[in-house]
């Protein structure tokens, strides 16, 4: 393959977890009566849990200092946990792994927590597939901050121009291309094909499940 890595996105990339991760979020948001919309918290997938939690008290003006972060992001963390099992692999995910593995590193870059996605993993049986997996757990800075591509390719020891990025958020493209990768971007998570193509990704395909094509671009 004329590349050396590809780093994959979790959730809208291989896993649509779209309804967990909001029900999660309003479940511990209700409790503490603080309401915001669907659109509202979807529209910051990919940032990380603690940052989506503070932009959710600033919209209600309710105060926090870092333990009651901390303490709701726990709460949503078990949530998630709990809900796992709604998490549904696209079509197409284990059938592109399979192709790739042997081929290429693969890692996992996801602003999800690691509790959250070490569960998801071995429950879909995918440990396996990746050589690496960086978390919000290791990231200082979130997404669009390239720090969590950069990490995977430190990982990997591979040069962020060999790598490839598959994503489906504005965040998780502008951070690849800052990280001096290329990316391919799918439109099935919170963001539409135009969106995304604001961000000049290096290829767009519908959906995970069109292996044919990213194949062609890795190889």
């Amino acid at each position: 393959m004329g590349f050396k890595a590809v780093i994959f996105d979790w959730d809208g990339t291989l896993a649509d977890s779209k309804k967990v991760i909001i029900e999660s979020f309003q479940k511990v948001l209700s409790d503490i009566n603080c309401i915001v919309d669907d659109d509202f918290l979807e529209r910051m997938i990919g940032i990380g849990t603690k940052l989506m939690i503070i932009e959710s008290l600033k919209e209600n003006h309710i105060e926090y200092d870092d333990n009651f972060v901390e303490e709701l992001t726990k709460k949503k963390l078990e949530h998630q946990v709990n809900l796992s099992k709604n998490v549904k692999l696209f079509d197409g995910t284990v059938l592109l792994l399979e192709e790739l593995h042997g081929r290429i590193k693969i890692a996992l870059a996801t602003m999800s927590n690691r509790v959250v996605i070490e569960d998801l993993l071995k429950q879909k049986g995918l440990e396996s597939f990746f050589e690496v997996v960086i978390s919000a757990d290791d990231v200082i800075n979130p997404k669009p901050h390239p720090e969590i591509f950069i990490k995977c390719a430190k990982k990997l020891n591979v040069d962020p121009k060999d790598c490839v990025v598959v994503e489906d958020s504005i965040f998780g493209v502008e951070a690849a291309k800052t990280a001096g990768m290329k990316c391919i971007a799918v439109p099935t998570g919170f963001y539409s094909k135009e969106e995304l193509k604001k961000l000049n990704p290096d290829l767009i395909v519908d959906a995970i499940e069109d292996v044919e094509t990213i194949l062609n671009f890795l190889s």
